[in-house]
């Protein structure tokens, strides 16, 4: 599989009436977002950098080849629990990413009167700040999550791709998501770090098979965008996966630029929004969940889709984020005051259901195949203080 052929435009889909968008074309001119709007206006000239280009022709993982013998418990007891957070690359300190990562470990190896174990983790993007380097994994990855007791995967964020120097940043040595290539999609798993060997996921959006879910991990580049301009590769894999999953599992969709975002520093991106909603309008598959990171904080939005309610949950606390000046606040309301539950966006079809700018903390997915629902807890992991074992935001919905 060439990654990179320029494939024919994506037609025009009026979905943000703000925006003027053609794939690969963006209105000129900064609008402001006005309060409540959780797509922000898209850049005039996105940043992309070309992604490294692979031969495979399947982007896909079983999860039984990684785990064979959880996966076999997980059918046993028709249940299945995983636990995944982003932005978590320690580079200011790694003191909370330690202990998220206890905290997650505690679930796994003391899970108490809950009986459901999760087997693994995926990690929403920005594993290593700032652009990626090799040589920071040690200390930002494997050393910080030494004790943690199962597998790890991941989809790469703006900072595992960028390669272009900032001021102050240390010179670039390696092209972009050399590292995260490395550790993450490397063909045979090798034993660099004592702690775990590197994973063996084809290429950096792909899709991981396992028993009641499919996840379809996207990469969203550095500015937000699935593809270059002109080329629509990744869009239309994108479309082939999602038409592909099987019916009568949960579809769940990851990718770290969040569609929807009500912070005060990054708001939604529009690029992966409109993605998401063409592949829907085209496959007429509706995601059970969608999981992205990159804000640093908690948000959960529903969204009305088809008289179906679709959850979009925002968990970009998961390490990086070691003071409070470091977590991206939510907005005010009209008033000034701090947004309440259950708050109408700008968009007619999408609400704020629930958030936490205050303190980091981390997801735990659990699938009952029994009943045919996944169930969301957001656990926090406070500062000062000890982590919670009660979640602090829950939700069940059915696939």
């Amino acid at each position: 599989m060439n990654t990179h052929l320029n494939m024919h435009n994506l037609r025009t889909i009026p979905i943000y009436p703000h925006i003027d968008r053609t794939l690969g074309h963006h209105n000129p001119g900064k609008i402001k977002r006005p309060i409540g709007d959780p797509v922000s206006p898209p850049k005039p000239n996105p940043r992309f950098i070309l992604p490294p280009s692979t031969n495979l022709q399947n982007l896909s993982l079983d999860l039984d080849i990684i785990i064979p013998n959880q996966t076999k418990t997980v059918i046993d007891t028709d249940s299945l629990v995983f636990h995944a957070v982003g932005d978590t690359g320690g580079i200011h300190g790694d003191d909370v990413e330690k202990a998220i990562a206890k905290a997650m470990d505690q679930q796994i190896s003391a899970p108490g009167d809950n009986k459901l174990v999760p087997i693994f983790y995926y990690n929403l993007g920005d594993v290593v700040y700032y652009n990626g380097q090799s040589s920071l994994y040690t200390s930002q990855f494997y050393e910080p999550y030494q004790n943690y007791h199962a597998p790890i995967f991941a989809i790469p964020g703006n900072h595992d791709g960028d390669s272009n120097t900032r001021p102050g940043d240390p010179v670039d040595t390696e092209p972009s998501l050399f590292g995260f290539m490395r550790n993450f999609c490397d063909a045979v798993s090798r034993h660099d770090s004592p702690y775990r060997p590197t994973m063996t996921q084809p290429y950096v959006y792909w899709t991981l098979n396992m028993p009641f879910a499919t996840i379809i991990g996207l990469y969203s580049n550095v500015d937000g965008t699935l593809d270059a301009r002109g080329t629509s590769e990744q869009q239309q894999w994108f479309e082939q996966q999602v038409q592909s999953a099987p019916e009568d599992k949960a579809l769940i969709i990851a990718v770290h630029h969040p569609p929807y975002s009500l912070d005060t520093e990054h708001g939604g991106y529009p690029d992966i929004g409109i993605a998401i909603d063409r592949v829907i309008q085209d496959t007429g598959r509706i995601p059970t969940i969608v999981l992205s990171g990159h804000v640093h904080s908690y948000q959960r939005f529903e969204r009305d889709r088809a008289k179906k309610t679709v959850p979009y949950i925002v968990a970009g606390a998961g390490g990086y984020t070691n003071t409070p000046k470091l977590l991206h606040k939510i907005e005010s309301d009209e008033n000034g005051q701090r947004l309440q539950p259950g708050y109408q966006t700008t968009r007619s079809d999408l609400k704020l259901m629930s958030y936490k700018d205050q303190e980091p903390g981390f997801l735990r997915i659990t699938l009952d195949n029994k009943k045919k629902t996944l169930t969301s807890d957001y656990f926090l992991v406070p500062f000062n203080e000890n982590p919670s074992e009660t979640s602090f935001d829950t939700l069940t919905i059915p696939w």
